[in-house]
């Protein structure tokens, strides 16, 4: 069996940190992702081998396994039972005389013993437990990633969603409020475990885009609006959008550019905290005027020798 070496499918080393593959994967997902790749199978290969080492990679746990593992990494939790058994059997009908052949040290080759243990990538997936009795390992199917893109919009509404993985159609419905990262978890949505085991989970993870009318920081949204001079100097009302739709402001006489107001629970809504939002901070930007004609600048003229 060969070894996948999933540290240099994402594109790090060893000692990476989890933020560093997180980002590693994120990077190359999107360039991978078959929504941007149709009817490319090579792009669609690599994408399945992309997510894969990130399910490994990305999970401390299953990353020390495969460090220890390689490949078999899933299976290294039924190596240490079948090698405690091995000894116990040993011990109960040689008087501990012990059975060193299954005792593999830190950084040695754990492959042949997996492919007569687990019959190799295709095989049962059982062991012998003993002369007097076997018993059949019952594995978990390989988890599944996912990416999810959302509008900053979509991701304000509770909706539902239906994508494809594996051939088979998934329908969500999304909470109000996730944020971009977010990853949730939906059991046994992964792919079909071995020898009658459960089946794999599916991770799916929420890219949002940077929207061009809103920035988002945490619950609050800020967001920009022009108003003329004139209203600027003298007050008036102006039009704002928000994510629900728009309101009128009243703007006060001799509002400075730059001035920020605060729409409370115009916001972005606080996930799973229904009726909950944050708020919306408007900022100002005043437009001055072009194309004067004579009889305007004169005015100005006026007012600035006032």
């Amino acid at each position: 069996m060969a070894y996948i070496d999933y540290y240099k499918i994402l594109g790090v080393d060893k000692s990476a940190k989890q933020d560093d593959i997180k980002k590693a994967y994120r990077k190359q997902a999107r360039k991978l992702h078959p929504d941007l790749n149709p009817d490319d199978k090579e792009a669609e290969r690599k994408f399945k081998e992309l997510n894969e080492a990130n399910e490994v990679l990305s999970n401390p746990e299953n990353r020390a396994k495969y460090d220890k593992y390689g490949e078999n990494w899933k299976h290294g939790e039924e190596y240490e039972k079948a090698q405690q058994q091995q000894r116990q059997y040993q011990q109960q009908n040689y008087g501990g005389g012990g059975f060193s052949g299954a005792d593999f040290g830190e950084g040695e080759d754990f492959s042949d013993f997996f492919q007569s243990m687990f019959g190799g990538a295709g095989g049962s997936g059982g062991f012998s437990k003993n002369s007097r009795g076997s018993s059949s390992g019952k594995f978990k199917g390989q988890d599944v990633h996912a990416e999810l893109n959302l509008n900053l919009k979509d991701a304000a509404q509770t909706h539902p969603q239906t994508f494809e993985i594996n051939g088979k159609k998934v329908r969500i419905t999304i909470p109000a409020g996730v944020y971009d990262g977010q990853q949730i978890k939906l059991k046994g949505h992964g792919s079909p475990g071995f020898n009658g085991g459960p089946n794999g989970d599916l991770y799916i993870t929420f890219n949002i885009p940077v929207d061009p009318d809103f920035e988002r920081i945490g619950d609050d949204l800020k967001t920009k609006v022009s108003i003329d001079l004139y209203t600027a100097l003298l007050g008036g009302d102006v039009k704002v959008n928000t994510l629900d739709g728009s309101v009128n402001l009243k703007v006060k006489p001799e509002t400075q550019n730059g001035t920020t107001v605060r729409l409370k629970g115009k916001g972005f809504p606080v996930y799973k905290k229904e009726g909950q939002s944050g708020d919306l901070f408007v900022t100002y930007e005043v437009k001055l005027p072009t194309d004067l004609t004579d009889k305007q600048k004169e005015l100005f003229e006026q007012l600035k020798n006032s």
